[in-house]
């Protein structure tokens, strides 16, 4: 087995679903599927803004355009949470996207504040750090009291206990690096191409991310109740550029975790190996991979089906295959081995660790104690 260089990647991602079939789409197996959900609606206007724009109509407009520019991609499917000025339950747009069995959902929201605050940030789903993520949490999650039987489908959850919020990340913690990886391409888009001013990736407990058991996250894309940027985000241009930076984060995202090894052709190239002259850093009962692809279709594991390299390892999760390169508890030699693979031609390779046979956030693996 071949293994070299170092450089540590953000976070570790994986991508666990591979579904299709549902709502308001083409009906086609085997593609890319992403709900778009369009915040608040119908008696629900949403965050409230001087200026009269409502969040409603802004994030209905650029969840639409978000979906137009995404079908013109023959291998994705885009599903709706609603297409025009209706309630939806937020227990209903979680079970629209588990129904399409979605690759991604992505809920999309403008902020407010009583200030002239201004920028773009994108939430996944845990525990909120402070108490700035919990108020933008808890105006969002507030809408359940617009709904018929929200003691019911909630199970009691009561949007202004900071407590009620800790149960909320247990079914979505699978899911929580994947989900970070396509909030950082959004905010990148945002700042780096829209120059938009960077709030950063968040988390916090929302409940519409709650319901889904696919990466998730939230958008607030900006305030509308600041002057300049209500007026941006109300305008055509900011709807359409706002739209096209989360569709080419989208995209982005896409190709990153689904990488195409239908059409390659090995052959054999001489690459250098440089061992890391870094300490070995062991993590007891933690093992690393490198994931280098997935792919719906079953592959033979052989080098030359994986650009030489040998003993990779493949999982099938929910229907998805999901292909591994190397196998240890030395957090210095698994990065040896992505750099490797890197090297080799798998540029998104990342890093994934389990403990006790499931995979746990790299975050939370690092946090443990190296012998």
């Amino acid at each position: 087995m071949k293994s070299k260089l170092v450089l540590l990647f953000l976070s570790a991602l994986f991508v666990l679903s591979n579904f299709s079939n549902s709502l308001l789409a083409q009906d086609n197996s085997n593609k890319f599927v992403v709900v778009l959900d369009a915040g608040h609606g119908g008696k629900d206007p949403g965050k409230p803004s001087k200026e009269g724009y409502k969040e409603k109509d802004i994030a209905l407009k650029i969840a639409l355009e978000v979906g137009k520019e995404l079908e013109k991609n023959p291998d994705i499917k885009v599903v709706y949470t609603r297409t025009k000025d209706v309630f939806v339950d937020l227990f209903k747009r979680g079970k629209i996207a588990n129904e399409a069995k979605a690759d991604l959902f992505v809920s999309i929201h403008c902020n407010a504040h009583h200030t002239q605050a201004y920028g773009s940030e994108t939430y996944v789903l845990g525990i909120h750090r402070n108490d700035t993520n919990f108020n933008v949490a808890k105006a969002e999650n507030e809408v359940i009291y617009l709904e018929d039987d929200y003691e019911k489908n909630y199970e009691g959850f009561d949007p202004n206990s900071p407590g009620s919020f800790i149960g909320l990340t247990l079914m979505q913690e699978e899911y929580l690096d994947q989900s970070i990886l396509l909030a950082s391409l959004i905010q990148d888009k945002f700042t780096n191409v829209l120059k938009r001013k960077n709030r950063g990736v968040k988390q916090a407990g929302f409940i519409v991310l709650h319901q889904t058991i696919m990466p998730s996250v939230l958008v607030e894309t900006g305030f509308i109740t600041n002057k300049a940027e209500g007026a941006y985000l109300n305008s055509n241009k900011g709807q359409k550029d706002m739209a096209t930076a989360i569709e080419k984060a989208i995209l982005d995202y896409k190709n990153a975790i689904y990488q195409n090894m239908d059409d390659f052709v090995y052959q054999e190239t001489q690459t250098e190996e440089t061992l890391s002259t870094e300490p070995d850093e062991i993590f007891k009962n933690v093992v690393f991979k490198v994931q280098i692809a997935a792919s719906s279709k079953e592959i033979e594991l052989k080098p030359y089906n994986f650009k030489g390299l040998e003993d990779v390892t493949r999982d099938k999760i929910n229907g998805l295959y999901k292909y591994f390169y190397g196998y240890t508890s030395n957090y210095t030699k698994i990065k040896e081995f992505q750099n490797y693979a890197k090297s080799r031609g798998y540029v998104s390779s990342f890093i994934v660790a389990y403990k006790d046979g499931k995979q746990i956030p790299l975050e939370e693996a690092l946090k443990s104690t190296a012998n």
